[in-house]
């Protein structure tokens, strides 16, 4: 929704601007899609609008948010998902408990699957994007932002180990993790630590990069970013890709929506999970009825 706080006069150019970014946000809002002020950024430079500077963000930040208050962009438009308030749950009554509670049930959708898929990301930038894949598929997400921790990977192992058994006994099912992270120094090596540090908690997974890469570089021309020298992995990473790194988030939503919903379905039997959807079905019809008896 576009309210106005704030009157503002802004220069032909910026309204022009302006005018562009409402055109980028209407055709992701239109996917139901909303976009931090990165990926906009990122989608006004492979256009060839702005500039890939330091700056030049920064300057399409504030215009932004005087564009904002002036009632020009709609608030929800750009979302920020760090400074992200945490509510407790609360309900007018029963009833509606009663609905959240079938809106939420889900039986172990996984079980009986030949693998077990978790879905990890390297920044909060691209959570809001994987977050209704996620949800769709059942799978686990996890925000790394950078290295993880050494308890975040304890915990990781540790669920990665449980799902290597079923009613209490041990099955054949294989793990995987799909990752998505920049293409620079550090985020080529974070795979590398990730399948280090789970292997050394005892916890058996494949670890998969499945963006952003080379090839995909190469196939999307995201812009680039001059690799950073100051990292102490920047040498290797030069010799092998040359000075130039890429963000992960520079890739289009749409894009990266579809690379990891192919590489879950390569990885899930839909047949299975399906006939997990058609108990649930009948668990909530069972339990509208019980609820339905308690209020005659």
């Amino acid at each position: 929704m576009k309210e106005l706080f704030v009157e503002k006069n802004f220069r032909v150019d910026r309204q022009q601007l302006i005018a562009t970014c409402n055109s980028i946000i209407g055709e992701y809002l239109g996917q139901r899609l909303r976009l931090t002020l990165r990926q906009l950024y990122y989608q006004l430079v492979s256009r060839n609008i702005i500039p890939n500077q330091e700056r030049a963000y920064k300057n399409i930040g504030n215009l932004l948010s005087d564009a904002r208050l002036a009632g020009l962009v709609d608030w929800d438009a750009i979302e920020d998902r760090i400074r992200v308030p945490r509510k407790q749950p609360e309900f007018t009554g029963l009833g509606e408990l009663v609905e959240a509670a079938l809106y939420s049930y889900r039986l172990p959708r996984w079980n009986g699957q030949d693998y077990y898929v978790e879905l990890w990301v390297e920044k909060d930038a691209i959570s809001g994007v994987m977050a209704p894949l996620a949800s769709q598929y059942h799978v686990t997400l996890m925000v790394n932002r950078g290295y993880s921790s050494q308890s975040a990977m304890y915990e990781a192992a540790q669920r990665f180990i449980a799902k290597q058994t079923e009613k209490g006994l041990q099955v054949d099912r294989l793990c995987v993790l799909l990752y998505l992270g920049d293409h620079d120094p550090s985020g080529e090596d974070m795979v590398r630590d990730i399948q280090d540090r789970l292997n050394i908690f005892g916890a058996e997974v494949e670890v998969t990069k499945i963006a952003l890469t080379m090839e995909q570089v190469e196939q999307y021309n995201p812009p680039p970013n001059p690799a950073k020298l100051t990292d102490s992995r920047a040498q290797g990473y030069i010799d092998k890709h040359g000075t130039s790194s890429w963000e992960v988030d520079a890739l289009p939503p749409e894009v990266l929506q579809r690379l990891v919903e192919e590489a879950i379905l390569e990885h899930l039997d839909t047949g299975k999970m399906n006939a997990v959807k058609a108990q649930e079905k009948i668990d909530k019809t069972k339990l509208k009825s019980f609820v339905k008896g308690l209020g005659d």
